[in-house]
């Protein structure tokens, strides 16, 4: 068997280390993609090294740009790829540029898409991302899904042939790692943190970086939030707020910090006092490592995590972000995202397919 892997995103490189090291054990020839997406080295080489995920065969070496030039960029050279390599599946995750690309040029050569973490939405398709998951959900042949929600979504559109819920590959991930991360990283120390007495910030989505009024409402709660912050900033978010002028060290109590490796953000949010984000995969890390979370978003494609304020959804008004992170959360943490064997169970069903 024979797979070719589309990563391009930090989210993607963290559950391809989960389902590469399963798939690999079996002897399945595995050939991975790196669009570039995240190129930076903070973004992208670090997360490869520390979760021993094989070298990318082929770097596209794409890097940033308008979503139509990105994407077309992408689904030229990946179609090339396939061409050549006559893999068995495409493997795509998530709902980010390199995914939609990936599985765009699967479709067109009739090769079986396989997503992961299909069957997300957040009903709001000015997101980017909304948009690549619809699409992508509609031409794969495997939709793995992480929930019974995201299996419920599937229905309401009609899609219910090789649909198939799985867990959350990011469970499998966060379990495995999360010792390594207690044992080798030394984050907290390097920034002179205590555990339980920081907020964790991590702010990236177009929805909010674009709009320099939804930051401005960010940035104003940010300034009235008394607490110790940390903040790993990623480097689009940070050329966008010089681009608009904000001046991040007029915040109190503020620590901006560079993008921090997989174990060591681990350890920052299972350290954390409470966590505030516009992502996904944070939002889930934080219920993982059952640490409320504040999401300043309108919408979440994760909404098991809303369940008894573990999650609360603020958008970015100024006074709803503030008044979440103090209020006080004694969230149960259900176990809504699998069992931690998602690798083994994608495994399982592409043998079974290719057997057909």
């Amino acid at each position: 068997m024979k797979v070719l892997t589309i990563l391009g995103a930090r989210p993607q490189f963290i559950k391809a280390a989960a389902i590469s090291r399963v798939i690999r054990d079996e002897e399945v020839t595995e050939l991975i993609v790196h669009t570039g997406q995240h190129y930076d080295a903070n973004m992208s080489d670090i997360f490869f090294e520390e979760l021993n995920i094989p070298k990318p065969d082929y770097h596209l070496g794409i890097g940033s740009g308008n979503h139509g030039k990105q994407t077309g960029e992408m689904l030229a050279k990946i179609e090339e790829i396939i061409l050549a390599e006559t893999p068995d599946f495409v493997l795509v995750y998530g709902d980010t540029n390199s995914t939609l690309a990936g599985a765009l040029a699967a479709a067109k050569l009739h090769v079986p898409i396989v997503h992961i973490e299909a069957g997300l939405r957040s009903f709001n398709k000015k997101m980017p991302e909304e948009v690549n998951r619809i699409l992508t959900d509609h031409v794969s042949t495997l939709l793995l899904c992480p929930t019974d929600t995201a299996i419920q979504n599937l229905t309401n559109e009609n899609i219910s042939e090789g649909v198939h819920n799985v867990g959350d590959v990011m469970y499998d991930a966060v379990l495995y790692n999360k010792t390594l991360a207690e044992s080798t990283s030394t984050i907290l120390e390097r920034e002179n943190l205590k555990a339980k007495d920081y907020l964790l910030i991590t702010i990236h989505r177009a929805e909010n970086t674009d709009d320099v009024d939804r930051m401005k409402s960010i940035l104003d709660a940010f300034s009235q939030i008394p607490e110790t912050k940390v903040w790993p900033i990623h480097p689009r978010t940070k050329k966008k707020l010089e681009d608009y002028g904000f001046k991040l060290d007029q915040i109190p109590n503020l620590q901006v910090i560079e993008p921090v490796g997989y174990l060591d953000m681990l350890s920052l949010e299972t350290s954390a006092k409470k966590i505030v984000t516009d992502s996904g995969g944070v939002q889930k890390e934080a219920y993982f490592a059952e640490v409320p979370c504040v999401t300043v978003r309108d919408q979440t494609e994760w909404v098991e995590t809303l369940i008894e304020d573990a999650n609360i959804l603020t958008g970015t008004d100024t006074a709803k972000i503030v008044e979440a992170v103090a209020k006080q959360v004694s969230p149960s943490y259900t176990p809504v995202f699998g069992d931690g064997k998602t690798a083994e169970k994608v495994l399982a069903l592409l043998k079974n397919h290719l057997s057909k």
